[in-house]
C-alpha cells in the first residue's frame, strides 16, 4: 500500500485559502498513491470562534471536491478532519472517501481537549470507525485521542490493523507526539499513520513530524517542521510477521479493560 501524508501549513482565520491550498495539495498527493491522509481541521485551523459558520456538510463543497479528486486519481482519501454539521450538532469529523469517490465511513472525535475547552465548540463523537482499504482493516482517531491508549487497544482487539490519526499538535509537546505515536503502534502490533500540520496559531508553532510507524514501533517515514507531501509504502503482511513472534493481544486480560 502506497501512502501519502499531506503535512499542510494551515493559515489562522483563513478558511478560503486553506481549502484552496489543501485541495491543490490533495490533487498532487493522490497521484500514484493508494491513500492520502490530511491533518486535523485543516479547512479552518484551530480558529474556532466562527466554527458554526465554517462547518461543512456531507454534501457541501469541500467534501464534494475531495470526492472528485479521489475518483479522478483512483486514490482513497482520509480527509484529515473537518468541522461537520451532523444531527443538528457540530463535530470534529474525519471523513473517509474511497477511490471511487464515495464516502466510505466517518469518525467524530471521541475525546475533546478540555484544556482548550473544545466541548464549547464540538459535540463528542459516539461511534468508532471500521472500514477496509485494500487489504487492511482500518479505523480513525484524532489528535488528543492519542492520549487514551484504551481506545487503541480496543480497536486492535476488534481486528483493526491500521489507525489514521490526523492532528494539530504543537511543537511544545513534540517529544510526546513521537513517543505516543510509536507506543500506540508497538503495544498493539498495528500500523499508525499520524499526520500533523505545520504553521502557527496564536504565536505557537505546530510540530509537523507526520509519520508512519510499523507494528514493531519502527518509524517508516517522518517529516520535519515544514510543509511537505511525504510518501512511503507499507506491507500489510508485516502485522502477521510481528504477531507470529510476539503477540501481546493474545495475553490481554480483558476483564480489566472497562
Amino acid at each position: 500500500m502506497k501512502i501519502a501524508l499531506l503535512q499542510m501549513d494551515i493559515q489562522e482565520k483563513n478558511k478560503s485559502q486553506n481549502v484552496e491550498h489543501g485541495l491543490e495539495l490533495l490533487s498532487k498527493a493522490t497521484m500514484g498513491n493508494d491513500v492520502v491522509i490530511m491533518p486535523e481541521i485543516w479547512p479552518t485551523g484551530y480558529s474556532l470562534g466562527h466554527i458554526k459558520e465554517d462547518a461543512e456538510t456531507m454534501d457541501g463543497n469541500v467534501i464534494t471536491a475531495m470526492q472528485t479528486i479521489a475518483a479522478a486519481n483512483k486514490c482513497n482519501v482520509v480527509a484529515g478532519s473537518i468541522p461537520m454539521k451532523l444531527d443538528g450538532k457540530i463535530y470534529n469529523t474525519s471523513v473517509v472517501i474511497d477511490k471511487n469517490g464515495l464516502v466510505l465511513d466517518y469518525y467524530s472525535k471521541f475525546h475533546l481537549f478540555g484544556l482548550f475547552h473544545e466541548e464549547k465548540f464540538f459535540a463528542a463523537g459516539n461511534h468508532l470507525s471500521r472500514y477496509q482499504l485494500d487489504n487492511l482493516i482500518c479505523s480513525n482517531a484524532i489528535c488528543y485521542d492519542l492520549r487514551f491508549p484504551e481506545m487503541f487497544r480496543h480497536l486492535a482487539l476488534t481486528g483493526i490493523q491500521m489507525i489514521f490519526v490526523p492532528a494539530e499538535w504543537p511543537t511544545s509537546r513534540g517529544d510526546v507526539w513521537r513517543l505516543m505515536v510509536q507506543a500506540r503502534a508497538v503495544e498493539n502490533h498495528i500500523f499508525i499513520c499520524a499526520v500533523n500540520c505545520t504553521g502557527i496559531f496564536k504565536s505557537e508553532p505546530f510540530y509537523g513530524h507526520s509519520m508512519v510507524v510499523s507494528p514493531t514501533g519502527k518509524i517508516i517515514i517522518e517529516g520535519d517542521d515544514k510543509e511537505a507531501i511525504l510518501e512511503c509504502e507499507i506491507d500489510p503482511e508485516d502485522i502477521a510477521k510481528v504477531r507470529s513472534k510476539i503477540n501481546v493481544l493474545n495475553d490481554v486480560r480483558e476483564e480489566f479493560i472497562k
